[in-house]
């Protein structure tokens, strides 16, 4: 799937007193995302606002790259480190180095309630039409994000946003989509803002994947994955970080430091 969210930052010491990190988002709401003004979103904007805030020394363009194209920008070297990505996400394959995971996510299927459609509707996706986002990986499709491969296995709609596929489910045309995948995070933010849907909507009692998201930099690179991690030790000690990631219905890994146990 879906970043990251990701995040992407090229490291550029400018002088002594200012280090000038690239920031390269793609949509994977509430982890990340780029706003209209072109400012980051979700839990990534929250979290450059505080980094600006205790390490003086370091400012942050954004630059908008896609699910797809992110590790094309990757190799073409336009970035050199993501924040919140899964490493399974066809990372594992490159050089870089990895941090221990920031936080940990699930994706589940929703689809249409309707009299007699209970859970086990989701037993064989493959007979349903599914609406997935481009370029994110999925456990069903055996983490494959490749168009034309995905169409020759499943009768499959991609569009570029969780919301979308969801109101493509409840308008109800099953010849284009009646299941959706769509991460735990999200749906707690669409539920929160549209009770009626906790009504309206089936969801699954098993996640299609769950997985850890971490910090991935280019390996020997500057800065490194765990350079990144130093910056944000800060907030992990006092616990603003996990704060953050609360109030974007995120959650930890188990046994995630904090206080004087932080990295």
């Amino acid at each position: 799937m879906a970043l990251f969210a990701g995040i992407m930052l090229a490291w550029s010491p400018v002088s002594v007193a200012e280090t000038k990190i690239k920031v390269g988002v793609y949509h994977f709401p509430p982890v990340a995302s780029v706003g209209p003004d072109g400012k980051p979103t979700g839990l990534l904007g929250d979290l450059l606002e505080e980094l600006v805030q205790i390490h003086g020394d370091i400012s942050f363009r954004v630059v908008h790259t896609s699910p797809k194209r992110r590790f094309l920008d990757f190799d073409a070297k336009l970035y050199d480190v993501m924040i919140f990505e899964c490493p399974d996400w066809d990372w594992r394959d490159k050089e870089v180095s990895i941090s221990r995971p920031l936080l940990v996510d699930e994706d589940f299927y929703v689809a249409l309630r309707k009299p007699g459609r209970d859970l086990s509707f989701f037993d064989d996706l493959p007979s349903h039409t599914i609406a997935a986002i481009s370029g994110y990986h999925y456990r069903f499709a055996g983490y494959e994000t490749d168009h034309s491969v995905l169409e020759q296995k499943f009768r499959i709609e991609f569009s570029d946003n969780h919301s979308r596929n969801l109101k493509l489910i409840k308008v109800d045309r099953p010849s284009v989509a009646e299941v959706a995948i769509v991460s735990h995070s999200y749906l707690q933010m669409h539920l929160a803002g549209h009770p009626e849907d906790r009504d309206t909507l089936l969801i699954s009692d098993k996640p299609d994947q769950r997985y850890q998201l971490a910090i991935i930099a280019r390996k020997d690179g500057t800065p490194s994955a765990d350079e990144i991690l130093t910056l944000l030790s800060p907030l992990i000690k006092n616990g603003r970080y996990q704060r953050l990631v609360e109030k974007w219905g995120l959650r930890l890994p188990a046994g995630f430091p904090t206080g004087d146990e932080a990295p």
